[in-house]
């Protein structure tokens, strides 16, 4: 029975993990430009929250990317703070993503300590949201999650309808 069940396995397809997003697989928008997040499922922009991004442009990469690590409190390695410490800068969850090569551990969607940074080009790179609001995405978004980091005028709904992953509805005129 074991030996039948592993060349089931064998001969099951495989793909890479998240390499096409399902329609009604999560899916997460963020626009630099307007410092906002797009938390997308079942083919609904089901949340919109403000976020802070790089410093510059060039800090916070754009490109499609794939959340690989995920940690409550998270520990702060730069300056040796323990997670859940007040003065943490990641705040309450860490969600991590593959940018760079990085294997989610240095790039990631994360609470913070200074909400009133929210908004701003402030951060080093990653995507810095409320703790209440990091915590509510956290619970939402598996391993696997795409998140797509662009910088422009168009709208979520626009973007989404480009992956695929919302469709746009078409008026029809009377």
């Amino acid at each position: 029975m074991h030996v039948f069940a592993f060349i089931l396995l064998l001969l099951s397809p495989v793909w890479p993990l998240g390499e096409n997003p399902l329609p009604n697989d999560p899916y997460i928008i963020i626009n630099k430009q307007s410092n906002e997040l797009a938390y997308i499922q079942n083919k609904e922009i089901k949340q919109i929250i403000k976020v802070a991004t790089g410093k510059t442009v060039n800090l916070t990469p754009e490109g499609e990317f794939t959340v690989t690590v995920k940690a409550v409190n998270p520990y702060y390695r730069r300056n040796n703070i323990e997670g859940g410490a007040p003065q943490n800068p990641l705040g309450v969850r860490w969600i991590g993503f593959d940018a760079r090569e990085t294997d989610g551990r240095i790039y990631g969607i994360h609470g913070t300590n200074q909400p009133d940074s929210i908004g701003k080009y402030v951060s080093n790179g990653c995507i810095r949201v409320e703790n209440r609001e990091v915590s509510h995405l956290y619970d939402q978004v598996p391993l696997g999650t795409k998140v797509w980091i662009v910088s422009t005028d168009q709208s979520f709904e626009e973007l989404a309808a480009q992956k695929g992953i919302v469709n746009i509805q078409q008026k029809t005129g009377d």
